[in-house]
């Protein structure tokens, strides 16, 4: 057994579809629509495991989203980019291009050593190793 994939309602769905593309290196399907309930949605492959499913309605409410005061439910989402420096490398670019890093990189209490930054709509996501 699995995980296949974690999704994610999202604002703007091109947005943080090329977010992941382009800084965690996954591949877009293509973008599926159901022209009778507004829904869109693309699914983000990572290697051939676990995808992020990004999904799309207007009808769908806001949520706090508060990546500081925690609440009960999915916190983050983690990559492991294969070792220290790359954590550093990857969380530099991603500062200097404006995104913000609410945890910098370190070795935590279990042994990872990893960095947390937001995505572009807060989701909280562990660059680790």
């Amino acid at each position: 057994m699995r995980i296949d994939h974690l999704a994610i309602w999202v604002h703007d769905l091109e947005k943080m579809k090329t977010f992941y593309t382009d800084w965690f290196g996954g591949t877009a399907g293509e973008m599926y629509q159901n022209q009778m309930t507004g829904f869109t949605s693309y699914f983000i492959s990572f290697n051939g495991h676990c995808r992020l499913e990004l999904m799309h309605r207007d009808s769908i409410p806001a949520n706090l989203n508060d990546p500081i005061n925690e609440c009960i439910g999915i916190n983050h989402l983690a990559f492991n980019v294969g070792s220290k420096d790359e954590v550093d490398s990857l969380t530099h670019k991603l500062r200097n291009e404006g995104y913000t890093v609410i945890g910098e990189p370190r070795t935590t209490g279990d042994g990872y050593y990893e960095s947390v930054i937001l995505d572009p709509e807060n989701n909280r996501i562990e660059i680790t190793v």
